[in-house]
């Protein structure tokens, strides 16, 4: 069985009948070959492992969004949840028999390429506080929720979460972060989720 790591199985009408997998925050996610993940609700981060054991980000998977090893050429790819998650599984034989499963993937793919070329664009830049600056400015267009303040991250990202995105330490990011504050660009709630201005 392709699916082995499930803690717990919804039904819901939204499904179309299809199970639901669980996986809580923090918990790795399995990829399997055979097939794609679809996530129904909740944020999955996509990365790949270097060969020194650095976590190198590649993205975030969303509502609605594709992700699996079927989908890259990376070795070592990985996928971690950051908050509660549901996903659904497709086995590709159903996506090639598929128009509309195969339209819908192509959608999403285009939007995760467009998110890989935006952090690969957010890599470039030399500063690293111009880097953090972008990558908040990313954050705040996949991962944001409009509220009185501002605009509010749906999942708590930890500072190494932010290191490893921008190639530098936590103590850099904790510094930075923390300027940031000070001169009223971000905020935390009371929930821990960043809120950026």
């Amino acid at each position: 069985m392709i699916i082995t790591h499930t803690r717990t199985q919804l039904n819901d009408e939204c499904t179309e009948g299809r199970r639901l997998h669980f996986y809580d925050r923090g918990e790795e996610i399995p990829l399997a070959e055979q097939g794609v993940w679809q996530v129904y609700r909740g944020v999955v981060q996509l990365s790949q492992l270097s060969l020194n054991g650095e976590e190198v980000l590649l993205g975030w998977a969303q509502p609605s969004t594709f992700f699996g090893l079927w989908l890259t050429h990376i070795e070592s790819y990985q996928a971690k949840a950051l908050s509660e998650v549901y996903l659904r599984w497709y086995p590709l034989s159903e996506i090639e028999s598929s128009a509309n499963l195969s339209h819908s993937v192509l959608t999403q793919v285009v939007r995760r390429m467009r998110q890989t070329e935006a952090l690969l664009a957010i890599a470039g830049l030399r500063r690293v506080e111009e880097r953090l600056q972008e990558l908040l400015n990313l954050l705040k267009k996949e991962l944001g929720q409009p509220v009185a303040q501002g605009t509010r991250l749906v999942v708590r990202l930890t500072h190494q979460n932010l290191a490893n995105a921008i190639g530098t330490t936590r103590v850099t990011v904790t510094r930075l972060l923390g300027n940031f504050q000070r001169q009223g660009a971000i905020r935390l709630d009371r929930d821990r989720h960043l809120i950026i201005h």
